[in-house]
């Protein structure tokens, strides 16, 4: 890896962008043209490999319409700067990735077409049998519009018109309370955010070939970018090529993981085993916190190598039998013990967030006020905005989100979703915010299933909430979206440009692919691997939980919700935190202990061996400082890599499947 330079003499050389740059617009026509290109080119592709792979093009879609539109300018003799780069980043990034979660805990990429897709699926569904779906979330399983699936039909009048106006709004509120966020975790408390490195350092790289003065980014982008090529080829070419022309798919490893738990019952019962494939994983390792890695990998090794194995011979685990596999058993473990707890320790952290919050704030004062100075003025150009503002922008689109609640579910108690709108949203953002700054990570800061409980334990009796645009965001990504543009000294009223001029390129595009998708074939189909094995999934738990609220609910959130456990959770995460400051160890090790009660050995494992890579290998052979400066861009160009190549290779499957008589 022969990227140290003897050149690197100073640690101003691993800045994003000089310290006294000025702070420049990244928006206009270049970034316009890269929005429509996505759009119409990358977006079939994003939708392709999330149905295939569950892998979003999220990172691939980025950079190769970052690189294409480099390369046109350079014949053109155009210079793109690092704030065009990264203006387009994030139009990219927008176009692909939005599709939601819609409270299923499936990935929908694609755009926001996806979700109805999703609808569509669920209600033709054996588990949807008995549960009446409101017509304004999707049309009935018998409309022509399902039968014939197609999005031009009256019956998905209302529900696309409901699905533009939330998309709209809720952009509106992330934008202006993501901005808030971003001035109290970046500008008052001064946080790190380690991951906002990653997609800054690699456009500022990108940037050194459009004016020909490549650095040492652009080699370790260029070398992240051939390990991304390599793997790419085995992960998603050959398993894409192999699904047109032979009848089943070829897989050289396993997808999305390798799952050893149905083989270790014995030895280890309900606990789960296995490795995540994508490479994705281990080369994280070499970007976050040692110390975050190193809790959330001593977390599941404790828990599934001993906890679990003594919480079923106590009978705590007990809707667990041998040769359940990892989805399976997770959701049992998570039902029986795990839900409760990790609501516990979820306390915890937003506790610890807020105090340490305050502190922040009250330290910061008592420095300012005994240095006799005012607080330090905003950067000049970045384009702010006063608090007041934003927030009120942010309040009005949250009561819109109120106001449609009640009008499609007149039944449910609106200050619930009011709450959950003006209370519990803005809460979890600020909590998670501060963990991204932190940590690089907002994981193990949310609370599971507090949307389905307060749906139980309100008392409403129906389907229709379930499918609701209920109010419950967590804007951390708008957050690490205005570091990422505080870094490259991007005016961040280009970013908000941007997004909502996405809003409008991505609705139709989505509209316009997604039909086309779904005309091809069935969604989910043995065409589709990572679909057709996490869907069912899915739907089962959203089956169980909307049918708490039916009147014949067998299902009951008061067998879930332990109060012991959850005090449990809670206690054991004080006791272990006061341990950890007790002895001195890193705070950030406890942070990695909370989100890691949620997480898998599939992930932690490749996470860690990265981990120790880069503290026990690549720090001591580069230097902290430069490594740190490295990691980043690594992971950036490994993204473009496997971008590059699953790109041709979905546009290869496209095109085939949709010329070809075979059914999908």
């Amino acid at each position: 890896m022969a990227v140290e330079s003897s050149k690197v003499t100073s640690d101003d050389q691993y800045e994003i962008v000089p310290e006294g740059a000025p702070f420049e617009p990244g928006f206009n026509m270049k970034t316009v043209w890269g929005a429509l290109f996505v759009g119409f080119v990358m977006l079939p592709g994003a939708i392709y490999l999330g149905l295939m792979t569950g892998q979003s093009m999220a990172g691939g879609a980025e950079w190769v319409t970052i690189i294409l539109f480099l390369e046109i300018a350079k014949r053109s003799f155009v210079k793109m700067k690092t704030q065009e780069l990264m203006i387009l980043y994030w139009v990219a990034g927008g176009l692909v990735m939005m599709g939601g979660r819609l409270g299923t805990g499936a990935n929908l990429f694609g755009g926001p077409f996806g979700g109805l897709i999703w609808n569509q699926y669920f209600i033709q569904s054996p588990l949807a049998e008995g549960i009446d779906v409101p017509t304004w979330a999707v049309p009935l399983a018998t409309s022509p519009a399902i039968i014939e699936k197609t999005f031009w039909h009256i019956d998905w009048l209302i529900p696309v018109v409901l699905l533009f106006v939330t998309m709209l709004f809720s952009m509106a509120g992330g934008l202006s309370f993501g901005y808030v966020m971003f001035r109290v975790t970046s500008d008052v408390e001064q946080l790190e955010f380690p991951m906002a490195r990653v997609q800054a350092g690699g456009a500022t790289a990108l940037a050194e070939t459009s004016a020909k003065s490549e650095g040492w980014r652009w080699r370790v982008f260029s070398i992240g970018s051939f390990i991304g090529v390599m793997w790419g080829l085995i992960y998603v070419v050959i398993p894409t090529i192999s699904g047109i022309l032979l009848t089943d798919v070829v897989q050289i490893v396993p997808i999305p993981f390798v799952d050893f738990t149905d083989r270790i019952k014995n030895v280890l019962p309900a606990s789960t085993i296995g490795l995540m494939t994508n490479l994705t994983y281990l080369l994280t390792g070499l970007v976050l916190p040692f110390w975050i890695i190193v809790g959330q990998f001593a977390t599941t090794m404790v828990i599934h190598l001993f906890v679990n194995p003594r919480l079923y011979e106590a009978r705590a685990l007990y809707d667990w039998v041998p040769g359940m596999t990892v989805i399976p058993t997770s959701i049992v473990n998570q039902l029986n013990f795990w839900l409760s707890f990790s609501i516990g320790t979820a306390v915890v952290v937003a506790i610890l967030g807020l105090s340490l919050a305050v502190r922040a704030f009250i330290k910061r004062a008592r420095t300012k006020r005994e240095a006799g100075t005012q607080v330090s003025e905003l950067p000049k150009g970045r384009g702010d905005v006063a608090i007041p503002l934003a927030l009120a922008v942010w309040a009005a689109s949250t009561l819109v989100f109120v106001v449609l609640c009640k009008i499609l579910v007149p039944d449910f108690p609106w200050w619930i979703t009011a709450g959950f709108g003006f209370l519990w949203s803005p809460f979890i953002s600020y909590v998670g915010s501060r963990m991204l700054g932190l940590t690089g990570s907002p994981a193990g800061v949310s609370f599971p299933y507090l949307r389905e409980a307060s749906f139980y334990l309100s008392g409403y009796k129906g389907a229709a909430i379930w499918f609701a645009p209920v109010p419950i965001f967590n804007h951390v990504h708008y957050t690490n979206q205005f570091k990422q543009m505080d870094l490259t000294k991007t005016n961040f009223r280009s970013l908000v440009k941007m997004r909502f001029f996405a809003i409008g390129v991505m609705f139709i595009c989505s509209f316009i692919f997604w039909s086309f998708i779904w005309r091809l074939g069935r969604i989910p189909s043995g065409a589709y691997p990572f679909v057709s094995k996490i869907w069912p999934f899915h739907a089962t738990f959203q089956s169980m939980w909307i049918r708490t609220t039916l009147e014949e609910g067998a299902f009951q959130v008061t067998e879930v919700i332990k109060w012991k456990v959850i005090l449990t959770g809670f206690s054991a995460g004080w006791l272990i935190y006061i341990v950890l400051a007790v002895v001195g160890a890193p705070r950030l090790l406890f942070y990695g202990f909370a989100s890691g009660v949620a997480m898998w050995p599939h992930m932690t494992i490749p996470m860690f061996f990265g981990a120790m890579l880069r503290r026990f290998y690549f720090e001591r052979k580069f230097g902290v400082a430069k490594w740190r400066a490295y990691a980043p861009i690594l992971l950036a160009g490994f993204s473009c890599g496997m971008g590059l190549v699953g790109m041709t290779s979905i546009a290869v499957a496209l095109i085939a499947k949709s010329i070809s008589p075979v059914i999908y």
